[in-house]
């Protein structure tokens, strides 16, 4: 989305006018990455009867700033409607 390094490198980014939204990020890895690989029937959305596989961070990526988006941590992963990894210290979804 920004185009740095973890350091902020280069300044203003490499080629700035590549640079995506948070929108456009997060629809590249589902809606558009269903499409391409012909699913779109199947999955690429969160709505009933469709696959989904979810990640669950500690931050919101479409409300805070870009920059910070690397520093997030996931806390869940589900895959296939069971949890995956939990991070370290967290109450478990089944207690």
């Amino acid at each position: 989305m920004t185009r740095m390094d973890r350091n902020g490198y280069p300044e203003g980014g490499w080629y700035p006018e590549e640079c995506l939204t948070i929108e456009e990020a997060v629809r590249g890895f589902t809606t558009n990455a269903a499409f391409a690989s012909f699913m779109e029937h199947i999955k690429g959305t969160i709505q009933p009867s469709m696959l989904a596989d979810v990640t669950i961070l500690d931050a919101d990526p479409f409300v805070i700033p870009a920059r910070e988006i690397l520093s997030t941590r996931v806390v869940y992963t589900v895959v296939g409607g069971r949890i995956v990894y939990e991070a370290p210290g967290k109450a478990s979804a089944e207690e």
